[in-house]
C-alpha cells in the first residue's frame, strides 16, 4: 500500500496555462482580495502601478514562472515558482485560489502535482521549497500530504493586520518524490 494521496474525483478538467498580460487586471483583483492577501505577505492595497512593475518583473524574470489555474476554461487562480536557482538547484513555489466555490474540489491538490512535475521534471531542479504562514495549517497539512517536510519556523516572520505572525518553511527533495512516497503517477 502506497503512502500517496489519494487523486481527487475531479470530473471536472483542470488545466494550468503561462500567466498572459490579458491577465494583469485580474491578477491585481485576486491579490487584493482579502481571503488572498491574509495569506500573502503583504496587507496593503495594491494599485495599479505597483502592480504594473511586479507584473513585468514577475513575467519577465527567468527566475520566475507564472501559471494561471483554469477550472473548465475559467481563470480560478494562480501558481508560481521563484528564485529559481541553477546554482543551487532549486526554487520556491506558491499558490492561491481565487474562486471560493473552487476550493476543496482538487484544484489545489492538481496545481500542487503540476508544479512539483515541472520543478522535477522540466526544469530538473533537486529542491523545491514553499513559506506558508502558521495560520495557514490546512496548507501547510496539504503540502505534508506531498512528502514537503517542515524544515522550520521563522518566527514573528511578517506582520499581517499589525501583529508579528511565524511563518513555516517546507521542502520537496527530489529524491524523496522519486521514491514514490506519494504519486499518482498510477
Amino acid at each position: 500500500m502506497s503512502d500517496a494521496p489519494e487523486s481527487p474525483a475531479a470530473p471536472e478538467p483542470v488545466t494550468m496555462r503561462l500567466m498572459a498580460l490579458a491577465d494583469i487586471h485580474r491578477v491585481r483583483e485576486w491579490r487584493n482580495l482579502p481571503e488572498i492577501s491574509a495569506y500573502m505577505y503583504t496587507d496593503h492595497e495594491i494599485f495599479d502601478n505597483e502592480h504594473a512593475r511586479w507584473f513585468g518583473n514577475a513575467i519577465n524574470d527567468p527566475s520566475r514562472r507564472y501559471w494561471i489555474i483554469e477550472l473548465e476554461g475559467v481563470p480560478v487562480g494562480l501558481a508560481n515558482l521563484y528564485d529559481i536557482s541553477a546554482a543551487h538547484r532549486r526554487a520556491y513555489w506558491a499558490f492561491y485560489l481565487a474562486s471560493p466555490e473552487v476550493r476543496g474540489r482538487g484544484v489545489g491538490s492538481y496545481a500542487e502535482r503540476f508544479v512539483i512535475r515541472y520543478t522535477f521534471e522540466d526544469l530538473a531542479l533537486e529542491k523545491l521549497c514553499c513559506e506558508v504562514l502558521a495560520t495557514n495549517a490546512a496548507v501547510v497539512k496539504m503540502h505534508q500530504r506531498y512528502g514537503f517536510q517542515v524544515d522550520g519556523t521563522l518566527r514573528q516572520h511578517v506582520v499581517k493586520s499589525g501583529e508579528r505572525v511565524d511563518v513555516v518553511t517546507l521542502s520537496l527533495l527530489r529524491e524523496d518524490w522519486a521514491s514514490g512516497r506519494w504519486s499518482d503517477r498510477g
